[in-house]
């Protein structure tokens, strides 16, 4: 009796076998049993329906067909067939609808992914326990992006450093995730499968390590800083270093806190504001006309196809696609370039528009097509399917996709059919028409790729320790080097549209290389309230004429800038537009934004040891004695 007193009758409790495990695994092993027997059930259906499909009654075997046929019990068992063959392909489809929203969705269906983070159970599965730090490049505990901090209530509350900079980046717990819930482990398999549940001895939970991305935190504040400094109320910014893919900064305007979300009214407050669209991030998600920073595109087309010395013949005061064509002309219906034998770099350093249609017309657009898919650009047929190309995941150099799809940036496009008239691909080669639907995001990679010494495109990472990836090889070495001197003609040479980057780098030793660009965007008007202005409007419907509401467009100007830095050896490649800048032109707007990210990249010691300032040494006054 004293024995049995001395065992501990605790351990052999069901909740305490296998490390307390059971009881958490019988709602799993239940629902496999189900299952299993659905399974055995609809088995047994098809089995029934094959072996049963002929089946006769044995007095029925001697009797007539046509007689057979009018039996009671021959109709019976026809439609009880009819009924089985339904039930078995109603089970099919219910089943496979449910196969198909629990593995296929998540992968294919856009909407489904857009959704899947407001459903509240993956919310709270993704935010039931603490999370690590998030740190910039630099790894430092004074540079963490995300923390945690004790509130004077007690309570332990997810803070973060740069609470608007970094908003559209790190995602919401209400609405798109972002990287705050998807670099983290435990949200790359949130809700394990029944099988894994029931089959596998459930270990300590992992531990939220904490992260390190490749921003670099002062960069990211100052390029939010930069725009509002030059008085622009919208644009974006992108920074990635050419040689590695590294994402140093990312940035788009306006922008919202986060701690202005703290339940779904927040989230559709922000969402119905269709002016601004705070949740929106410009740089990898709208589209704009990249103006004359498109033709670095063509400038790399016309190297992978060894035309970068063609001679243009018919350059004039405007250049005419075809008779009776529309001229495409140089900016104010100047005269840039007019001979034919001017070479590729000055063409490239004036942003000689007719130089750059005729060159595109003389690649074709095969070519161009080629070169598009090289860099990134999905090339379609026509306008329409310009729209619809989704976004594009695959570009990202991630470790789980989860976070490729949470800062996935949208497909740019450029429309290449054999529909198009000579006029429209010309309009291309300079950066309008139908090349007007590129991202900020999509230029730096296009400005990374000559960047680049070995002249690829490197696949950006926002991960620090993920090892590089080429996404493709573009140009030579040799190419890419000759096509960074003649960018670097734009901002180093007397003439170039790009002189007010060599005059704020003055003294600094730092070559670069850039491109500037205007570009004119049809833009919706809004009235006061945020709401879209509209006008009416009648159109004849089916002899009658009928009323409706269209959307009031004006025509706005946008300043871009492309440049890269140091020009020796490319450690940075930056994007940057600027909405709405009126008659000024993105040399004098773009250009001096991405002139002072160059002077901070440099502080911050992101050009390399070489073009790092010394650090002062403070010097000591000493007073006289009187």
């Amino acid at each position: 009796m004293l024995i049995l007193l001395l065992i501990d009758w605790q351990k052999f409790r069901p909740e305490n076998w296998f490390g307390g495990q059971i009881l958490e695994r019988t709602p799993a092993g239940l629902s496999l049993v189900y299952l299993f027997g659905i399974v055995v059930v609809v088995a047994l259906l098809v089995l029934s329906f094959v072996r049963n499909r002929r089946t006769k009654f044995s007095f029925e075997q001697s009797l007539p067909k046509e007689v057979r046929r009018k039996l009671n019990s021959t109709a019976t068992n026809r439609s009880l067939r009819i009924w089985q063959g339904v039930f078995i392909l109603l089970a099919f489809f219910v089943y496979g609808f449910h196969v198909y929203w629990a593995v296929l969705a998540e992968r294919d269906n856009q909407r489904f992914q857009e959704l899947s983070s407001r459903d509240l159970r993956y919310r709270r599965s993704t935010s039931s326990q603490l999370r690590g730090w998030m740190f910039d490049r630099s790894g430092k505990l004074d540079k963490a992006l995300a923390y945690y901090k004790k509130a004077p209530d007690g309570t332990i509350d997810r803070a973060f450093s740069l609470d608007r900079e970094m908003s559209q980046l790190l995602g919401t717990e209400i609405g798109s995730p972002g990287l705050e819930r998807t670099l983290y482990k435990h949200v790359a398999d949130p809700m394990p499968e029944a099988w894994e549940v029931l089959t596998k001895i459930k270990k300590p939970e992992d531990e939220q390590k904490d992260v390190r991305i490749t921003i670099d935190r002062d960069l990211q504040a100052f390029a939010g800083a930069e725009i509002k400094k030059g008085g622009f109320k919208r644009g974006a910014i992108v920074v990635l270093n050419p040689q590695t893919g590294d994402v140093l900064a990312l940035y788009s305007e306006p922008t919202f806190s986060l701690s202005e979300v703290n339940n779904n009214d927040d989230m559709h407050r922000l969402e119905m504001n269709k002016m601004d669209k705070p949740l929106l991030s410009r740089a990898l998600r709208e589209f704009y006309v990249p103006g004359s920073t498109f033709k670095t595109f063509t400038t790399i087309s016309a190297f992978r196809a060894n035309k970068q010395d063609a001679i243009l013949p018919d350059l004039a005061s405007c250049y005419v696609p075809f008779p009776n064509s529309r001229p495409i002309c140089d900016a104010g219906g100047s005269c840039e370039i007019c001979s034919p034998s001017v070479p590729i770099r000055e063409a490239y350093k004036v942003s000689s528009n007719q130089y750059f249609a005729e060159l595109a017309n003389l690649l074709g657009r095969e070519r161009m097509s080629e070169t598009a898919g090289r860099v990134g650009i999905t090339a379609v047929e026509t306008p329409g399917e310009a729209l619809t190309q989704g976004y594009f995941p695959d570009i990202w150099n991630v470790s789980n996709k989860r976070i490729a799809g949470a800062i996935s940036p949208i497909r740019s496009t450029i429309v290449t059919g054999s529909k198009l008239s000579l006029y429209d691909t010309g309009l291309e080669g300079m950066g309008q028409g139908l090349a007007g639907q590129m991202t900020p995001f999509q230029m730096a990679l296009i400005a990374s790729i000559p960047a680049n010494l070995q002249g690829n495109l490197m696949k950006p990472k926002i991960e620090f320790d993920q090892p590089p990836q080429i996404y493709s090889n573009v140009l030579t070495p040799q190419q890419a080097a000759a096509i960074r001197e003649i960018m670097a003609t734009v901002t180093e040479e007397s003439g170039g549209t790009g002189g007010v980057v060599r005059s704020k780098l003055a003294g600094t030793g730092i070559g670069t290389g850039g491109k500037t660009g205007t570009a004119e965007k049809m833009s919706p008007v809004y009235n006061a309230d945020g709401t879209l202005k509209t006008v009416t409007k009648k159109r004849k419907v089916n002899g009658e004429w009928v009323e409706y509401q269209t959307p009031v467009m004006i025509k706005r100007t946008d300043g871009w800038f492309i440049c890269i830095a140091p020009i020796d050896n490319p450690q940075i490649a930056i994007a940057v537009v600027v909405e709405d800048i009126g008659r000024r032109f993105g040399g004098g707007t773009a250009a001096p934004i991405a002139a002072n990210l160059i002077l901070k990249a440099r502080e911050l010691g992101l050009l390399g040891d070489k073009y790092k300032p010394a650090t002062a040494t403070p010097t000591v006054s000493k007073k006289k004695g009187r």
